[in-house]
């Protein structure tokens, strides 16, 4: 078990508390902006997709340094660590941003079987052919 000084025990409460309201303004300001964006016309404008991806990468890299104590070391190895990490989260963020609309686009909706589409139309107004239950009470009747 590692003892610790009072004067390090307030060091480290410090540097927690200063990470979390850092963390604290930057969730409320994406806060006021996802508020506001709907009554200012801005709600799917790629500056505000890009403000989104640049606060949430900004955060978690942030907080790669802070508890995962890259901050102290060379800053050779925290390029090393942050580049690729924010190369690979922008990506995904792009993929997801991007594909995520891919189907909401006409040309590029599922063609469906024209069979299959008649074959529920006649299930939904209840035209059934080749026999169903509503028959198999004729149909048992005849046998008897």
């Amino acid at each position: 078990m590692a003892h610790h000084s009072e004067e390090e025990g307030k060091k480290a409460r410090r540097k927690l508390w200063n990470v979390f309201w850092i963390m604290l303004v930057i969730t409320i300001f994406e806060l006021i902006i996802g508020f506001l964006a709907p009554g200012q016309g801005w709600s799917g404008t790629t500056w505000l997709k890009v403000l989104f991806i640049t606060l949430t990468i900004a955060k978690a890299g942030y907080i790669v340094i802070q508890f995962m104590h890259l901050g102290h070391e060379v800053k050779f190895f925290k390029y090393a660590i942050l580049v690729p990490y924010t190369i690979f989260m922008a990506y995904t963020i792009f993929i997801c941003l991007n594909e995520g609309t891919y189907s909401s686009r006409p040309e590029n909706r599922t063609k469906l079987d024209p069979i299959l589409v008649k074959q529920q139309e006649d299930l939904r107004s209840g035209a059934h052919h080749g026999g169903g239950h509503e028959n198999s009470a004729e149909h048992g009747a005849e046998h008897h």
